[in-house]
């Protein structure tokens, strides 16, 4: 994992990172429904996590987005060639830990490697932040509810990791199914134009994720 800095004389929007930064309040946020209805039936078929599917396939598509790979850094923006995720593991007691992972292996080497990750989490893991912080994508869900709209925390100013949470699958009575997914994003360094994008990889990397998982 490298980063660089952006040259901010040649950053095309500049002007908007000034501004945005001023706010008390810089972040952009949307939700809107995924179909995993072929990822869903895969997962059963095969008996693989859905979860860890499709974090797999959430964090692809904003690797596939340069503006979620970047961070305000200073009066600067950092852009990462890749990014791990930091999601949060249910533990025994009710509260929950953070799980730092790393998505860029083929499928079959990720599944694996995640659940092995994700069961030491749940027995010894804790909030404590991983040195890796900046680069990393938050992640988490709300498994008991298909919600329409999710307001989440953020530490304000220039903290600018992107969040990606979902909700609770459903299906309608055509077969289809749906899962709320929420991007929260800082508004220096990414507009609507790239939320879209965003959702649009994941359509794809969620078919792709499919496709492999039917191939193990």
């Amino acid at each position: 994992m490298t980063a660089t800095m952006i040259p901010m004389d040649q950053y095309p929007r500049r002007e908007h990172f000034r501004y945005f930064r001023s706010l008390s309040y810089p972040y952009v946020g949307v939700t809107a429904d995924a179909d995993v209805t072929e990822l869903t039936r895969a997962c059963w078929e095969k008996g693989c996590s859905f979860y860890l599917t499709f974090l797999h396939a959430a964090a692809l598509a904003a690797d596939d987005v340069p503006q979620f790979r970047q961070r305000i850094h200073g009066d600067g923006i950092l852009e990462y060639d890749a990014c791990p995720t930091s999601h949060i593991e249910l533990k025994r007691d009710g509260a929950y830990a953070y799980c730092t992972l790393r998505h860029h292996l083929p499928l079959a080497e990720y599944l694996p490697y995640a659940e092995a990750a994700r069961a030491a989490c749940r027995e010894a893991g804790t909030i404590q932040e991983d040195e890796d912080v900046d680069s990393m994508y938050f992640i988490s869900t709300l498994p008991w509810v298909h919600y329409s709209a999710m307001i989440q925390p953020v530490a304000g100013g220039d903290e600018s990791n992107p969040r990606i949470t979902w909700g609770q699958y459903t299906e309608n009575g055509q077969g289809a199914v749906t899962l709320p997914v929420t991007v929260l994003v800082h508004h220096a360094l990414a507009d609507g134009l790239h939320i879209a994008q965003f959702y649009d990889h994941l359509s794809r990397r969620t078919e792709e994720t499919a496709r492999d998982l039917l191939l193990f």
